[in-house]
């Protein structure tokens, strides 16, 4: 793996003498083609502190993109997923409180808890986090199968954000199964307010967020203005059909605007991470 933006520090003689000896090194190291230790991703990838967007809470999402644009093939997006890519995703999820995630994405993955693992232990101690994120699961008709061991094996209990026409034999199924139950949206459609769920995260002191989406939920965040960081990795495929994009929902009223922040590259596959500016 090896950085492309931002461009590291120039080696050259000719800049030698101008570049602090220490920059050189970093920039040298940073262009090197090699596999990044977990902590060099994790520094790479840290949340600003404190983790706050004007919703109470920072939301970062990360998805994966064939070059066509589609964002899964045959259903999944494991066939657009690579080593680095898995890597990736390992280190998004051990730094963030809660991983949101939409129930159809929960269905078609298989997901289950997120686990703990001794890499982010001294991290996520040293920032008052549990062991492992909370999977917090966006349904507003709570239509899921609670045996699964998302909710049986948890390390953290698993919360399941919903609207006002859950009904009331799911609710208190979810809760039987050791879930916690948030109700983020109070409209007669009975769906959940994604501006309203992230809300109700960051009052559980889940401030640093990440959503895996899928494409339904993420068009939903990023309609409600509260998306405000995309990592997206760009995979050397090609897939046609008629696969959804990263995103899929109504049109925003004005296209929201975001920056480069960096780009890694490894085996043909771009790890790019946009942050959203604010007016």
């Amino acid at each position: 793996m090896r950085r492309l933006f931002p461009v590291p520090a120039r080696t050259s003689a000719d800049s030698s003498a101008e570049t602090p000896a220490g920059e050189r090194e970093a920039g040298e190291r940073a262009a090197e083609d090699r596999e990044w230790a977990l902590d060099e991703l994790a520094d790479a990838y840290a949340y600003p502190e404190p983790p706050h967007g004007p919703s109470g809470a920072f939301l970062r999402a990360n998805m994966v993109s064939s070059l066509d644009g589609a964002a899964h093939h045959d259903g999944r997006s494991k066939p657009l997923s690579s080593d680095a890519d898995m890597r990736i995703f390992g280190v998004l999820r051990g730094l963030a409180d809660a991983v949101v995630v939409g129930a159809e994405t929960v269905r078609l993955e298989g997901y289950r808890p997120a686990r703990a693992r001794e890499a982010f232990a001294e991290r996520r101690a040293a920032l008052g986090q549990a062991p492992a994120p909370a999977i917090a699961v966006v349904s507003a008709s709570l239509d899921l199968d609670f045996s699964m061991p998302l909710f049986t094996e948890p390390l953290v209990p698993t919360i399941v954000i919903t609207g006002a026409a859950a009904a009331a034999e799911r609710i208190e199924r979810a809760r039987a199964a050791g879930a916690e139950v948030v109700f983020a949206g109070a409209g007669p459609s009975g769906r959940v307010d994604a501006a309203a769920a992230v809300t109700a995260l960051a009052e559980l002191g889940h401030t640093r967020l990440l959503t895996e989406g899928g494409p339904t939920l993420l068009a939903q965040f990023a309609a409600a203005g509260v998306l405000d960081e995309l990592c997206l990795a760009v995979a050397p495929l090609v897939t046609a059909g008629a696969a959804k994009r990263i995103m899929d929902g109504a049109e925003l009223g004005e296209p929201e605007q975001f920056t480069l922040d960096s780009v890694l590259e490894e085996a043909g596959f771009l790890f790019t991470r946009y942050r959203r500016i604010y007016p």
